[in-house]
């Protein structure tokens, strides 16, 4: 059986696209998955990640890795998926006909949401997208910080928008930053951690988002 694809989308940089995918990758493995990550964003940051992990790991990653440009991206995917439990694409931070394989090929499309106005505006045209290839959609509350009033303005934005949202939110912490660049993810450096716990959460809530689609 093919591997479960999810595309993490967002038009906006800056919505913690590459920072997510990574740690759902890790918080996977941790749940005993082979797991893949596909970056076809150019700027290749979920790579740069990727290496700094195979490098600690001396080489022997325990995870898979591929990179394609817009063209690519079913063959890889299609090999990436053949071996893997789940395959993890980060994508460019644009719209366009690039991102449209990597939403094609994928089971489910994550949008991160930052916490401005800009960030949920910034969503419309990713779920436009995503529907005219009739591909499911889970939006994320990303980097929110718990007491400002705007994480409350735009949560309760987010609400009104006519596409399914995670219950959980992802805090804006410094853990989610220091992993990125270790190559790790929160539920490695800290497993017992808040920020661990919210990705645990959100993988919870994509894996019943999966199940219901079969």
């Amino acid at each position: 059986m093919s591997g479960r694809v999810i595309t993490v989308a967002q038009q906006k940089g800056g919505s913690g696209k590459t920072t997510l995918a990574a740690n759902l990758a890790i918080a996977l493995l941790g749940r005993g998955h082979s797991v893949a990550v596909l970056d076809t964003d150019p700027q290749g940051s979920l790579g740069r990640w990727f290496m700094t992990r195979r490098e600690a790991m001396n080489g022997t990653p325990d995870l898979d890795f591929g990179t394609a440009s817009a063209w690519g991206v079913g063959y890889e995917c299609e090999k990436l998926r053949d071996r893997n439990d789940f395959v993890i694409i980060d994508t460019p931070p644009k719209i366009d006909s690039d991102l449209r394989p990597a939403l094609r090929e994928c089971d489910l499309v994550l949008v991160p949401v930052a916490t401005s106005h800009v960030d949920l505006w910034a969503t419309e045209s990713v779920l436009e997208m995503a529907d005219r290839v009739g591909k499911p959609v889970l939006m994320v509350l990303n980097r929110a910080a718990s007491r400002a009033r705007l994480t409350g303005e735009v949560s309760e934005l987010l609400d009104q928008v006519e596409a399914p949202r995670a219950g959980t939110v992802l805090a804006n912490r410094v853990i989610f930053a220091e992993v990125l660049g270790e190559g790790t993810g929160v539920t490695e450096k800290a497993r017992s951690g808040p920020a661990a716990r919210e990705v645990q959460a959100l993988l919870d809530e994509i894996g019943a988002m999966l199940d219901s689609l079969n």
